[in-house]
């Protein structure tokens, strides 16, 4: 039976997507003021305590075994998803950085038809030529310069970030550890690498934080880490895969937003044509694996990995 679409669900999800959004102008102004690895340390940090705070008043056990051994291996992958994110969006615009984060869309299904030695049809590699084309567009400046380090760094974390998610849904399908247990792990193990590479320099960052920028941690680690997670844990038990999907699809939509209409990042007619070639591209690729699962499997749903495509910020 297919599950019904709840406009409270709908709305939330859409709040996941526009914080994730968001998360890339608040990670660069963070940075500019602690350094990336502090500013890392500090935002999973929070949301670990914050986790843990939720897991203790569910009583959730945390996974043991194999289940924590997984765990364990899946903090590190995404820990060195958002370092290179950070230091990438350091290193380049916000807008920048959350348009080519949305590469992880079409990475993501290449990797899983790797995996499952399962090729994808030839509409979805003309998606993928478009996104790669829309990036060029985006980097350029009008004038086709050679990307910058920023640009290239945030692309790593993109295929990071799809072998992460290839990796969850291999490794976790079919296991009974809690999912809050799982994150718990990861956001401890991401805030412990995190604090190591700030080293001494973690204390006297905090002590130094404005109003302004406190709110940029608890921003990052409460809401684009924890009630992020939280809200798509609920939600996508309330409407289809699909539709979930979609919805925290439109993230680099409210990056493109945030950047330009807040942050006042200029993008011009050339990169404005990359950025929604991109966004376009992304989304095409995304259906056209989302169907091509579906009729490989007969069962008339997408799969389990399309709910996951984009993940814990």
């Amino acid at each position: 039976m297919p599950v019904r679409s709840r406009p409270a669900a709908d709305l939330l999800l859409v709040a996941v997507a526009a914080v994730w959004g968001a998360s890339f102008l608040a990670a660069k102004d963070l940075s500019a003021v602690v350094g990336v690895p502090s500013a890392i340390a500090l935002r999973f940090l929070v949301a670990a305590l914050a986790c843990g705070g939720l897991c203790l008043l569910r009583r959730e056990r945390l996974p043991r075994g194999r289940g924590l051994a997984v765990a364990l291996l899946l903090g590190c992958s995404q820990a060195a998803v958002i370092g290179l994110e950070t230091w990438g969006v350091h290193l380049t615009s916000a807008t920048n950085a959350g348009l080519l984060i949305s590469l992880a869309l079409v990475f993501t299904p290449v990797l899983e038809g790797l995996a499952s030695r399962a090729w994808l049809p030839p509409a979805f590699f003309v998606a993928a030529t478009g996104a790669l084309a829309g990036v060029a567009l985006l980097v350029s400046d009008g004038g086709f310069r050679t990307p910058n380090a920023g640009d290239l760094l945030v692309v790593a974390a993109a295929v990071v970030r799809a072998a992460h998610v290839t990796a969850s849904a291999r490794l976790t399908r079919g296991r009974a550890d809690g999912v809050l247990g799982v994150v718990l792990v990861q956001l401890l193990v991401c805030a412990a690498t995190s604090s190591v590479a700030a080293g001494a320099a973690l204390p006297a960052a905090a002590s130094r934080l404005t109003a302004a920028g406190w709110s940029d941690v608890l921003f990052l680690g409460l809401l684009c880490s924890v009630f992020a997670f939280v809200v798509q844990l609920w939600a996508v038990r309330r409407t289809s895969a699909a539709r979930a999907s979609i919805l925290l699809g439109t993230e680099p939509v409210w990056a493109l937003l945030v950047g330009v209409v807040i942050a006042g990042e200029a993008i011009g007619p050339v990169g404005l044509v990359g950025a929604l070639l991109v966004i376009a591209a992304a989304y095409v690729a995304q259906g056209v694996e989302r169907r091509h699962r579906t009729a490989a499997s007969g069962s008339g749903r997408p799969s389990r990995s399309s709910a996951q495509a984009v993940g814990i910020q």
